[in-house]
């Protein structure tokens, strides 16, 4: 026969009680606050006075019991020799019975559980009003175990208070006598615990408890090491429950925020990641109990010196000025409240970063705010941490593991951010994300961030986005809300009836509530001429860009309007994130005087051309045209300064117009010119251009300015790559030693 890794030993409850008073068996409130309900304490009460068994506990020897700190603030006298494993509500329920404590609720409230007894009916039930009125029933049976009044004066109480209401018979007198004598008699109902030895490990402890528990729930490593902290440092554990009891509601000098409402295992993480740089706690776990990782060896000096890390890095943790600081960062980056962070996972790792950046690395508070939005603002966006976010965070802090310096942090989590967001994310998959139904969509929550970013405005309004998303503004319904916008009822109309169809989020965007109730069920055709009555042309262009609606989107299938959409959508969210990092300060498009540009000609900075891709000789599309356009374009991202570049005007200054390029629509002129963008210099490029249509004179122009790129900008053509540089008001082109010495001056 194998050797168990287990005793079995066996207890009553009042032997239990004993000693979890005196603290030699572990039970800490906080490890998992208490989510019994009332109803099932009351069951566990009922099963145990019928003498049915209630199931096996699960208890593990402390390696470190002769040095351990008592537990608790009541006046235990001897260290936790045992740690509950598998138990834990049970004996709180009879510990909180028992003795007549309160319990901590999931909202970290407390709460005194009453448990009433009809000794007639043998029944129990849960306090309540009712049962308080009841003289038929003893409405707390605390005060059996209490050591206010004997078992003798509480039946002679009982039978004091019954009497006001109805006369018992001798064999009723009994039989309430023998109830109140077996219910108090519970205190030697027998419990049989398996003690694991203390030799075992934390894994095979976990393992052994989901194998034994019926419920199907699991350990995690927080567990564990919040189960170390009541023992040897239950001062630290009562301030992570404090600190997560003070977020639930607002008041002076809080952590309440409008973004998350810690978890003990929440902060936790944060505090291990900031003073470990770890995100896997299995090992953390294992130097807090003082164990050597090479040897194995366990020894109380080892643990102390962990915990003395552990207790600074909580410290910072739970600092209010880094919490709110950590806040501002996250309101940085676009983002309002709650309902618009789809990872809580996504903001505990980012927090971490920012105290690390802030305490270890010195990043100077502007510079650090700034960093920690733009890395919240992608790893939401691409679900950074939505699958095995230990080994994602574990990858991303072992990046910084040999940075020395403020510049080197910033460097590091800016280039993972670049890895990231690429030309292919922003232009392929980015809209593939865009997609779906799911209600809580990273892709969807990181539109309307963008839309606070460019300083949009609500549809159909003059209220910004960020003014309506702000948490501070209530009323009786939310001021801001979905609309479809093609209704519901609209689109049943045509046989699309599909929740998973009507609800795609890019049929979604943001209006004011009235707004809302005035579409109702109307077509778009219908209800868009009504609504944009009010709102002057620019404000009409405005409102098409930054809501990504297509030219013509009205009268569109419905296919074909979500596919477009999707791809603005993504360029809007682009344009957020470009303005979050500065790539351009124009994400929301500045207006160029072109007349002024005109006026001061060709030079350094500004180009002319007549067209896109039409030669006016031939009055057909000439890829040669395409090619002087691009080789411009490129030409300004390798320049330190930029440029701009006006399309539809000749070298000498005449309106031409965009019409010569005969396009259907300005839209499918931008595509085009997109398309031409990201084919022959490079999707990554599109955060430093940004192209728009304006009038000069009776023609339509298309203004193209170009931001200094943070690489070098090659322009394909055929297998070849060619490298272009302003030189004067014209674009020349370099090779060999000249290139490399001018990257290697530029982009130093």
């Amino acid at each position: 026969m194998s050797k168990t890794l287990f005793t079995e030993v066996r207890y009553d409850l009042e032997a239990l009680v004993k000693f979890i008073e005196l603290g030699e068996l572990a039970l800490p409130d906080l490890q998992r606050p208490f989510v019994w309900s009332n109803a099932k304490v009351r069951d566990l009460f009922d099963s145990m006075y019928r003498g049915y068994p209630v199931g096996y506990l699960l208890f593990w020897q402390n390696a470190l019991a002769t040095d351990a700190k008592a537990i608790g603030t009541e006046g235990k006298q001897k260290p936790a020799r045992l740690l509950i494993v598998d138990g834990q509500q049970r004996l709180t329920s009879l510990y909180a019975v028992l003795r007549g404590v309160p319990v901590v609720r999931e909202d970290y409230t407390p709460e005194k559980i009453e448990i009433a007894f009809n000794p007639l009916t043998q029944e129990f039930q849960v306090g309540d009003a009712a049962t308080r009125k009841d003289k038929t029933v003893l409405p707390d049976i605390s005060v059996l175990w209490s050591n206010h009044l004997s078992l003798f004066d509480l039946v002679k109480t009982y039978f004091q208070s019954i009497a006001t209401v109805r006369q018992l018979d001798d064999g009723e007198r009994q039989r309430v006598e023998q109830a109140i004598q077996r219910l108090y008699s519970l205190r030697a109902y027998p419990f049989t615990a398996l003690e694991l030895a203390s030799t075992v490990e934390d894994d095979q402890v976990a393992e052994v408890f989901v194998r034994i528990n019926s419920q199907g729930k699991s350990l995690v490593q927080s567990d564990f090491i919040l189960t170390l902290m009541s023992v040897y440092w239950d001062e630290g554990r009562t301030q992570l429950e404090q600190f997560c009891r003070d977020a639930k509601a607002p008041k002076a000098k809080s952590p309440h925020n409008h973004f998350i409402k810690p978890s003990p295992d929440q902060l936790l993480r944060i505090a291990v990641g900031l003073g470990f740089q770890r995100a896997r706690l299995k090992h953390v776990y294992s130097l807090l109990r003082g164990k050597d990782l090479d040897t194995g060896a366990v020894t109380a000096e080892r643990r102390a010196e962990q915990f003395e890390t552990f207790k600074g890095a909580q410290a910072e943790t739970l600092d209010l000025a880094h919490w709110h600081g950590f806040f501002n960062a996250i309101r940085q980056a676009g983002y309002r409240n709650d309902s618009m962070v789809s990872s809580e996972t996504a903001l505990v790792y980012s927090y971490v970063l920012y105290l690390l950046g802030r305490s270890k690395f010195k990043v100077d508070e502007g510079s650090l705010r700034k960093l920690i939005a733009q890395w919240f603002f992608m790893s939401s966006l691409t679900a950074r941490y939505s699958s095995s976010p230990e080994s994602t965070m574990e990858f991303d802090l072992a990046r910084l593991r040999g940075v020395k310096d403020a510049d080197g942090f910033v460097k590091t989590l800016q280039a993972a951010c670049d890895e990231e967001l690429t030309g292919d994310f922003w232009s392929i998959t980015l809209p593939g994300k865009l997609a779906t139904s799911a209600a809580r969509s990273p892709a969807l929550f990181a539109y309307y961030a963008a839309l606070v970013l460019l300083d949009a405005r609500v549809l159909f309004s003059k209220q910004t986005v960020s003014d309506l998303l702000d948490p501070s503004v209530s009323g009786p319904r939310n001021a801001i809300e979905k609309h479809h916008l093609f209704p519901k009822g609209h689109l049943a109309s045509v046989g699309i009836a599909s929740a998973r169809d009507t609800n795609q989020i890019a049929n979604y965007a943001l209006v004011e509530w009235g707004d809302n109730a005035k579409i109702s069920k109307d077509a778009p055709a219908k209800y868009l001429p009504a609504l944009s009555k009010g709102l002057a042309a620019q404000e009409l262009l405005d409102m098409h860009r930054w809501h990504a609606l297509p030219d013509g989107w009205a009268a569109m299938q419905y296919s074909e309007f979500l596919e477009k959409r999707r791809e603005i959508m993504a360029r809007v969210i682009r344009d957020g994130y470009a303005r979050l990092v500065g790539a351009h300060e124009h994400a929301k498009p500045k207006v160029l005087d072109v007349p002024a540009l005109v006026k001061g000609g060709e030079g350094v900075t500004t180009e002319f051309k007549s067209t896109l891709r039409t030669n006016l000789h031939t009055r057909k599309p000439d890829p040669k045209m395409e090619f002087t356009v691009l080789r411009t374009i490129a030409g300004f991202l390798n320049a330190a300064s930029g440029g701009t570049l006006v399309i539809g005007v000749a070298d000498d200054g005449a309106p031409v117009g965009v019409e010569e390029d005969g396009f259907e629509s300005e839209d499918k002129m931008l595509l085009h010119f997109d398309n031409l963008l990201k084919d022959r210099i490079g999707g990554q490029f599109t955060l430093y251009i940004h192209p728009h249509f304006t009038s000069y004179e009776d023609k339509r122009v298309l203004v193209i300015d170009a931001k200094p790129a943070g690489s070098p900008a090659f322009l394909k053509e055929g297998d070849n790559q060619r490298f272009f540089v302003r030189a004067g008001a014209s674009t020349a082109e370099l090779s060999g030693h000249q290139m490399q010495q001018f990257i290697q001056q530029r982009f130093k």
